[in-house]
């Protein structure tokens, strides 16, 4: 498996104070990846630095085996943010056209969508189990809904890695173990690499298989049961920060 993402050695600063020290890791095709870490553990700041929206001021980030500032094929990864305590309920749209946004580099959303991608729309939204929504207003869905629209979206320019950042914020608890099955199932089916931003290590570790614990410096890398079953006084010091571990059951 080739890596798709490398990141070596980057140290970052906002003004005098520094967010990343040091950090290298690398992101393998196929790989299901939980970044967990603290508030201001600096997991905001290397997510923008590996999409290209920061510059990197030390160390190196290759992407598809290019350096991050020369990699302009944006279509092989796609990010999707916390939206749900941001996005506004009477944004006029439906789903299906909230979905037709993420082929803004192949056809303009404003012109009549072609019968091609109208295909590829269609088959987004059944990949995450709303295509029966697909008429319906955007504003008019749950939150863990609207989150499902947002990874189609995502997914509708078929690349090669997806970033999520708290995906699972504004969806209800009933729901995001479902939520979780579904990003496992993109992993698994369409072999998209995955890289799930998250607060609840508890959850993720049953889901991922490579867990990323960054606060400042990458604190442990490796296979997610290994972290699982350690004790929490040994996650705490390879966390670098205080925790307990909750264990959901579904």
């Amino acid at each position: 498996m080739s890596h798709l993402i490398e990141v070596n050695n980057v140290t970052h600063r906002y003004d005098h104070h520094k967010v990343l020290e040091d950090v290298s890791f690398t992101i393998t095709e196929g790989d299901f990846v939980g970044l967990v870490g603290p508030n201001g553990s600096g997991k905001t700041t290397i997510i923008k630095l590996m999409l290209g929206l920061e510059k990197v001021q030390k160390g190196s980030i290759t992407a598809f085996n290019k350096p991050i500032e020369k990699f302009h094929n944006k279509g092989h990864i796609s990010f999707v943010s916390q939206k749900a305590n941001s996005f506004s309920r009477d944004f006029p749209a439906t789903a299906k056209e909230v979905v037709s946004m993420g082929l803004t580099t192949k056809a303009s959303v404003w012109r009549p969508t072609t019968k091609k991608y109208e295909y590829l729309i269609f088959e987004a939204l059944d990949r995450v189990n709303m295509l029966k929504y697909a008429n319906h207003n955007i504003g008019d869905l749950s939150g863990g809904q609207q989150q499902r629209i947002f990874i189609a979206r995502a997914i509708v320019n078929n690349p090669k890695l997806l970033i999520l950042d708290e995906p699972t914020v504004g969806v209800d608890t009933e729901n995001v173990e479902q939520f979780y099955q579904l990003l496992s199932q993109l992993n698994r089916e369409l072999g998209i690499t995955l890289i799930l931003v998250s607060h609840d290590i508890g959850t993720i570790t049953t889901h991922v298989n490579d867990l990323l614990c960054l606060n400042k410096s990458v604190h442990y890398h490796g296979n997610p049961n290994d972290f699982e079953n350690m004790t929490d006084e040994q996650r705490s010091i390879i966390y670098g920060h205080t925790m307990n571990t909750i264990t959901h059951h579904h």
